[in-house]
């Protein structure tokens, strides 16, 4: 696949996955998902590869989740390899590669990118960074992993503040919640995260593929929530009561969701 959206690079045993979209905070479409999955499963495959990094271009954003303008545009998120949007897809690879996952949160990880951390190993967070949900406030949620994952993570009652009120939390916050598990000064991001990882490449590989897949193994029921969580979202998009929240996000002023209550 060439690859448009994102950059891939491997060595020394690390893969490095950069989101490449700063124009758009590095939002992703149906395309950046594509690209994703792919160079995830490329370092699934190099047996050379022990740990991937994921991060964002730039240093504004690590990624703002679905690309609201191209939703606005088209309705969808545009053209995929498959012709399905494969975010949910995305989200199973990240969990099943018999690797450790790290994020490098480098700015604004918010709505679908907010979720990408969460279902990632590991988060090392710049000092800048923001997290925080916006599905309620445009039209979208995701009642998978990026819920109930997250409420294994923080707790329930930050979970349900985090989605129900749609606010963003700094580095700091979220590492007193256990949301990332480290911060450190944007200069240092990638050195720090690089540091873990030829940490984790000094350890036996069997073992961490073996203690990942435990560690998964007890969220495993979230998957069928997942998937009935898509198929929703799937038809809640192209309601009325949605699209509000797209038309509000492109026309930069406050959604009315008053007539849906």
């Amino acid at each position: 696949m060439e690859l448009t959206d994102t950059r891939y690079e491997a060595a020394d045993g690390i893969a490095t996955i950069t989101i490449d979209r700063p124009e758009v905070y590095n939002a992703f479409r149906a395309r950046t998902v594509d690209e994703m999955i792919f160079s995830l499963k490329q370092a699934w495959a190099d047996h050379a590869v022990g740990v991937v990094i994921l991060t964002g271009a730039g240093d504004k954003a690590f990624c703002t989740g679905g690309d609201q303008k191209q939703r606005a545009a088209t309705g969808d998120y545009g053209p995929s390899e498959s012709g399905l949007f494969e975010i949910e897809t995305l989200h199973r690879v990240i969990r099943d590669i018999p690797k450790p996952v790290i994020a490098a949160v480098n700015g604004f990880a918010i709505g679908g990118g907010h979720v990408l951390h969460v279902v990632c190993d590991l988060t090392i967070a710049s000092s800048t960074a923001r997290f925080g949900q916006s599905g309620p406030r445009v039209g979208s949620f995701d009642a998978g992993f990026g819920s109930a994952y997250l409420a294994r993570i923080v707790g329930e009652k930050r979970a349900r503040e985090i989605w129900y009120l749609c606010r963003q939390y700094t580095a700091d916050q979220a590492l007193a919640w256990g949301l990332v598990n480290a911060v450190v000064e944007p200069s240092a991001l990638m050195d720090e995260t690089r540091a873990w990882a030829r940490e984790i490449l000094s350890k036996s590989p069997t073992a961490i593929r073996f203690l990942k897949h435990s560690f998964n193994a007890e969220h495993e029921g979230i998957a069928g929530i997942s998937q009935l969580s898509f198929d929703a979202l799937e038809l809640f998009v192209r309601s009325d009561e949605a699209q509000e929240g797209v038309n509000a996000f492109g026309e930069k002023r406050d959604p009315d969701f008053g007539p849906f209550r």
